[in-house]
């Protein structure tokens, strides 16, 4: 397997969370990674800044240029991407992982959470790509991962919360698309999400918290699983939607107790990723 020595990665919303484990392993390589993000301040709820990011990410051996970036806002994304390339000469990876979560029924969600998740999942994931495809047209083995589930058109994805599964799924559908839109500039796009329910903030503070966080594996398997997709050949690897415990069973990887955060639990115990 090759590795991200050099490379630069732009991950959105990579101030906590998967975001962030995936640009700590990337920076184990020493990679170059831009943290787009929006928390600047401490947030009681939110631990994490694009700054203590930074930190963390240069602690584990790489670069790291913090900027304040709203995916939902052209010009800061525009802005952002022509200050990774001012910074670091290039761009290689994208890693579209900015999102919104809302699981109100319909009755429920408001038109203000529903354009809220909209524009930064549907929207947002569309806006980045769309800057960052000039630069990685350029790029030695370019990847674009969107961290979004398979796409699945049945009922029971949908039925009890159509708006936050609405714009997950529009994720998916830039992978299902512009995969075959820039194939024959070998540029990778594909999707990755997880078999179980992650150890993150998100999980805490709307899905359950301490409960369900027990029964979680922590974002290291999203990280590890990202890690391989990034390594392999773009111009072959693309247009998949991949799950986290199938890409490291591809290589080998199989035991996968250490990811759990209770690792007394079964297998059995964990609950599942709601799209899976």
């Amino acid at each position: 397997m090759e590795n991200l020595s050099g490379k630069t990665l732009f991950i959105s919303g990579a101030s906590r969370g998967i975001g962030l484990a995936i640009a700590k392993r990337a920076a184990i390589d020493g990679a170059n990674i831009v943290i787009a993000a929006k928390t600047k301040e401490p947030h009681p709820r939110l631990p994490g800044t694009i700054y203590t990011a930074a930190e963390e990410i240069e602690s584990s051996g790489g670069k790291a240029l913090p900027l304040i970036v709203d995916v939902r806002f052209e010009d800061q994304v525009e802005a952002a991407i022509e200050a990774t390339i001012s910074k670091f000469g290039g761009l290689d990876i994208l890693i579209n992982n900015a999102s919104a979560i809302n699981l109100s029924d319909t009755d429920s969600l408001s038109m203000k959470n529903y354009d809220l998740m909209h524009s930064i999942n549907t929207r947002g994931t569309f806006l980045c790509s769309k800057k960052a495809v000039p630069y990685l047209k350029k790029a030695e083995n370019p990847h674009v991962i969107n961290l979004s589930p398979p796409l699945n058109m049945e009922t029971r994805w949908f039925q009890n919360h159509v708006g936050y599964t609405m714009a997950k799924f529009g994720m998916s559908m830039c992978v299902l698309g512009m995969h075959s839109e820039y194939k024959r500039f070998g540029i990778a796009f594909n999707a990755l999400w997880p078999r179980t329910a992650i150890a993150t903030a998100a999980v805490a503070n709307h899905l359950g918290g301490e409960v369900m966080m027990a029964k979680s594996r922590t974002p290291e398997i999203m990280a590890d699983a990202a890690y391989i997709i990034m390594n392999r050949d773009s111009k072959k690897f693309t247009g998949n939607f991949c799950i986290d415990d199938e890409i490291l069973n591809s290589e080998g990887i199989t035991d996968l107790v250490k990811y759990q955060v209770d690792q007394k639990l079964d297998i059995s115990d964990l609950v599942p990723d709601f799209f899976i």
